[in-house]
């Protein structure tokens, strides 16, 4: 295998990987925002505050739910989402630097895969959700913010390191 062809399958197997990373942030950011919209409007249900979360989420993901009632519920609370979202920097400072890594990331597999640009970080920059200050992560280090939130989070258990006498246990 030449050093370009190793090069390509590293990058084929690197940008499924970070994707992964991103829709972990995503699911992150869901249930923050679930969290917070429910203290927020406790006079709203669940179903409600569930499909407000996902329209915000979506809505800073530039992902787009076709389902009717996902679109009706968009158009509907239209008003509602962006205002919310306006509001997104101050009442959860706390996302901005991995929402920022995230989006950054997101973009630069979309440049590699040559997907149509976003317009994703200038609406974070507009929303004041994009941290300026911060570089652009390397894939390691996304993926060990990915790994260290996740697990606070619980959607991913970390690994665990094994030992040779655990090595022992299943070969035995």
């Amino acid at each position: 295998m030449t050093n370009q062809e190793n090069n390509t399958a590293q990058e084929s197997r690197l940008i499924p990987v970070l994707r992964e990373g991103v829709a972990v942030i995503q699911m992150i950011v869901y249930k923050e925002l679930r969290n917070h919209l429910g203290a927020k409007h406790p006079d709203r249900g669940p179903g409600f505050l569930g499909l407000l979360s996902g329209a915000l989420t979506n809505a800073l993901f530039g992902s787009n739910n076709p389902e009717p009632r996902f679109q009706d519920f968009f158009k509907t609370n239209r008003g509602l989402i962006e205002q919310e979202l306006l509001g997104l920097a101050q009442e959860l400072p706390h996302l901005q630097d991995p929402l920022s890594d995230a989006l950054r990331i997101l973009t630069l597999c979309d440049q590699q895969e040559e997907l149509a640009p976003s317009d994703l970080l200038v609406q974070a920059d507009a929303l004041g959700l994009l941290n300026h200050d911060r570089e652009l992560p390397l894939p390691s280090v996304f993926m060990e913010t990915v790994r260290q939130l996740g697990s606070s989070h619980n959607l991913i258990i970390p690994p665990t390191s094994i030992t040779t006498e655990d090595d022992q246990l299943v070969t035995q």
